[in-house]
């Protein structure tokens, strides 16, 4: 029994599985491939054509039913869902983020499987394998990204670029659209410069070095969707300078300082001459000093002073000093003394002085000489009247001219005529220059020899003969007055009202004339000469091959040579000197002209001019100070003496000047006032209250005082004068020689004096120095004691050796008469037969008293005169150009 159970179980089992696989006897069907597209950063992938899948079982249940998808291959992110076991339909989706930059594309199997033969799956087939390719689609979620922190380039100035570099941006986008980059933008407003989609960058126009050397400009990019970069980058450009030939490595202005001798002007100038073959270099450097004093720094001093120190001879006149009381007749004209203390007459063709008669040279001889500073500009007008400097016509009656000086039409012209008596036939009259000098409105030096029927012409030391000589008939000899006159003509007859015709418009200086000699050539070229100038620093350093030439005022040099490098070492030996102990402050401008020449050419490279500009440093103002013993008391006997009394034997002259804390050329530099050694000019004792008597009193010093030094003297009833350029230790010797007499000072009780000193003609002046000097008369011996005690106070100061000497001789004296007195009164009482005897001993010592007083008159024979060992100091003082005028001179000269 229990068998039999056992069998029919098993025979059921094996029909229904025959019967079940006659039931799921079809596989799943599905596309053999599939395209799909999904969205980064979304789940669901859409499926061209649609996931379905089909099994011929249905409508059976579970065998035509559709299970499941499953996906083989590649660790695709992606799952396939069933939604409908009925109908098939599924969908694929991704089981996290999908990003692009990642992955742009997916390719995997996919099979269907259907449900089984029953509930449990049993049996279950499988589809076919089908292709699944996705293609992921992105999203502009990256900005644009420059491939460089920063982009440099240079650019050529003066020329266009199509491209002058390329800038380049990327982005993380992974598809086309939004990883390529559309656009560039410059970000920078107001530049030359534009920049391509490609991120070309080019100049909108021609850039210049000059104007701007470096450029600096933003960028920014966008993708194709738009989206712009986060962050800009920084272009640079450079721009280059063209290679252009000219002169490198110099400075527009050059410092100089006051006492530093010569100073390199271009100690690093080089020539760029860009690789040419050059076969010959020549450069002129010019100084250009028209505006400073009378067309250069030259010294200041007074017309007459200059003589001196040149050594020219005596006897000028000058027709255009300084207006004073005895030299009123250049008051009315126009002065311009606002420079560097240098006088200037400016005249505007309506102004002309008469020169008083006593002041003309009487007699020029067959040789004399005149001399002045002209400035003169072409005249106005097509037919140019004559322009009178200097004429000697007939004062009354005559319109005779009987020497004169004038330009006309830019021409020099000298009238000399001659009288009867000198000569009596058809002679040389008129002489005539052409010069460019005479109308270029720059100061030149005029000098004019006349050696008759010779006259010879210097400017600016350079000689000229006259391109036209006239002749003409002597004047015939008259009683006829005539007068000199500077600035015109003075017509006095042949007119109803003499008047002044010829009238000069120009400016003049230092206008004078000296009969009887003609000046020489080195004198000329001294009183021309300008201290300031361009030098060669190092000379004997030079290259062989280098030549140079200097005009002869030192403004002009010229060089030239064939390889370049020695050119550029001789110009950066080219200096400035300025050999003025005070120069005039202020700018001078160079000027430099460059020829290059080549191999087989004329004129090869151009070189550009230079223009630049020497700067001269305000010296420092020195402070002269005049000191000594402003009391003076002496018998009025020693004024009777043949030496009278010097009233300035003690004096002392010292000069000082301040120094701050930027001195440059003091050595040791230490700040403070510092005494400094320079020279003077002239110094005037003036008579304070009533002028000198000359019938009785003098005040004069001898000529053997001013020998071996460049000093002369006048005097006059109103003082004394002693001038020309020389040291201050010079200056305090004379003046310790200038002498007080008064051969008759019953009367006089005192006198007063004033001195004071000048450097460069006023510029700087001392201190005004008082002195009194006080006269003794005789008195009663007890009355010359106490007199002698109560004058201590003023003795006080004086501090010399003879002064003592001569009060212990006084009381002396004093002592020895007491002696004699009581003496005799002792004699008369005792014995009155001595008394002829007394009487002859007292007369004898009043002879022996009396023959004392005569030590009281000037001994010099123990002076000592001390050297100031600060003479040997080196002139390191500076000057301020300031100006003034305060000499009144025209004294007589002292013979």
């Amino acid at each position: 029994m229990l068998g039999v159970p056992f069998a029919l179980v098993w025979v059921v089992l094996g029909l229904s599985c025959i019967l079940a696989g006659k039931v799921n006897k079809h596989k799943p069907w599905i596309e053999t491939s599939y395209h799909g597209v999904i969205t980064e950063n979304m789940d669901t992938v859409l499926l061209d054509p649609p996931l379905v899948a089909l099994d011929k079982d249905a409508p059976v249940p579970y065998a035509g039913e559709i299970c499941a998808f499953k996906i083989h291959g590649q660790e695709a992110p992606f799952e396939a869902v069933v939604l409908n076991r009925t109908s098939g339909e599924g969908v694929l989706r991704a089981k996290g983020p999908v990003d692009c930059e990642t992955q742009k594309e997916y390719t995997f199997i996919i099979q269907a499987y259907d449900c089984g033969a029953e509930a449990s799956g049993a049996s279950w087939k499988k589809s076919h394998k089908a292709v699944v390719h996705i293609q992921v689609d992105d999203v502009n979620e990256f900005s644009p990204v420059f491939r460089e922190p920063m982009y440099h380039a240079s650019a050529m100035e003066g020329k266009i670029y199509d491209s002058i570099l390329q800038v380049e941006a990327w982005d993380q986008d992974c598809s086309p659209q939004y990883s390529q980059i559309c656009n560039y933008d410059i970000v920078t407003s107001n530049t030359p410069f534009a920049i391509d989609r490609n991120g070309n960058i080019r100049n909108t126009e021609r850039l210049s070095y000059d104007k701007k050397q470096r450029y600096k400009v933003m960028v920014t990019a966008f993708d194709c969707g738009q989206k712009r970069a986060t962050e800009s980058v920084a272009v640079h450009i450079d721009v280059k300078p063209v290679c252009k030939p000219g002169w490198q490595g110099w400075n527009k202005q050059v410092d100089y300082e006051p006492g530093t001798g010569s100073k390199q002007l271009f100690p690093k100038m080089h020539l760029e001459t860009c690789d040419g073959p050059l076969s010959a270099v020549r450069a002129m450097v010019e100084l250009q000093t028209s505006h400073i004093g009378k067309g250069c720094d030259r010294e200041t001093y007074s017309e007459k002073s200059m003589q001196k120190l040149c050594g020219a001879a005596s006897g000028s006149t000058d027709l255009l000093p300084a207006p004073s009381i005895s030299t009123n007749w250049t008051a009315s004209l126009l002065t311009d003394s606002g420079r560097d203390s240098d006088l200037i007459f400016n005249f505007d063709g309506r102004q002309a002085a008469n020169v008083p008669e006593q002041v003309v040279p009487q007699n020029l001889t067959d040789q004399f000489t005149i001399a002045t500073w002209m400035k003169h500009g072409p005249s106005p007008g097509l037919r140019a009247e004559k322009e009178t400097l200097l004429c000697n016509s007939d004062k009354t009656e005559m319109n005779r001219h009987h020497y004169s000086l004038y330009v006309h039409n830019c021409r020099l012209v000298f009238l000399l005529r001659r009288d009867f008596t000198q000569v009596d036939t058809f002679r040389p009259a008129e002489f005539h220059w052409k010069l460019e000098q005479i109308c270029d409105k720059e100061w030149h030096y005029y000098v004019i020899n006349v050696e008759f029927p010779a006259v010879t012409l210097f400017v600016d030391g350079v000689t000229y003969e006259p391109y036209l000589v006239t002749d003409d008939w002597p004047i015939h000899p008259s009683s006829i007055d005539t007068q000199l006159t500077v600035g015109a003509c003075w017509q006095g007859g042949e007119v109803s009202t003499p008047r002044f015709t010829q009238f000069f418009r120009g400016s003049l200086s230092g206008l004078t004339i000296r009969p009887g000699r003609i000046e020489t050539q080195k004198v000329i070229s001294c009183l021309q000469a300008c201290k300031e100038g361009l030098d060669i620093h190092s000379l004997e350093s030079l290259g062989k091959d280098i030549k140079f030439h200097f005009n002869p005022a030192q403004s002009v040099l010229v060089m030239e040579g064939e390889d370049l490098e020695s050119v550029n070492t001789a110009m950066a030996k080219v200096s400035y000197i300025n050999s003025r102990q005070f120069p005039t402050a202020g700018l001078r401008q160079l000027h430099i002209t460059t020829t290059v020449q080549c191999f087989g050419e004329d004129i090869c490279i151009s070189i550009p001019d230079i223009k630049a500009l020497v700067m001269v440093l305000p010296p420092s103002e020195p402070r002269i100070t005049i000191a000594g013993s402003d009391q003076l008391v002496r018998p009025a006997a020693d004024l009777r003496g043949a030496m009278g009394v010097a009233p300035f034997k003690e004096l002392r002259i010292t000069s000082t000047v301040t120094k701050g804390d930027g001195c440059v050329f003091v050595h040791p530099c230490l700040p403070g006032v510092l005494e400094a050694m320079h020279n003077l000019d002239y110094c005037d004792v003036l008579v304070i209250g009533e002028e000198l008597n000359p019938e009785k009193e003098s005040l004069e010093i001898h000529h053997s005082s001013l020998m071996g030094k460049h000093l002369d003297a006048t005097n006059s009833t109103s003082g004394i004068s002693i001038y020309g350029v020389d040291s201050m230790a010079h200056y305090e010797e004379a003046l310790r020689q200038v002498r007080y007499r008064n051969w008759r000072p019953a009367t006089l009780s005192n006198r007063r004096f004033r001195l004071t000193c000048s450097e460069l003609n006023g510029r700087y002046t001392s201190n005004e120095f008082n002195l009194e000097v006080s006269l003794v008369h005789n008195a009663a011996p007890v009355e010359h004691v106490n007199h002698m005690a109560v004058q201590s106070q003023y003795m006080r100061s004086v501090h010399h050796p003879l002064m003592v000497h001569s009060v212990n001789s006084h009381i002396s004296a004093a002592t020895v008469v007491v002696v004699i007195c009581i003496a005799a009164l002792v004699c008369i009482v005792v014995l009155g037969i001595y008394r002829l005897h007394s009487t002859h001993q007292d007369s004898s010592k009043s002879e022996e008293d009396g023959a004392k007083d005569p030590e009281m008159d000037w001994d010099d024979s123990t002076l000592t005169i001390t050297v100031n060992p600060m003479e040997v100091r080196g002139h390191y003082t500076k000057e301020f150009p300031e100006k003034a005028y305060s000499r009144s001179s025209g004294m007589a000269r002292v013979e």
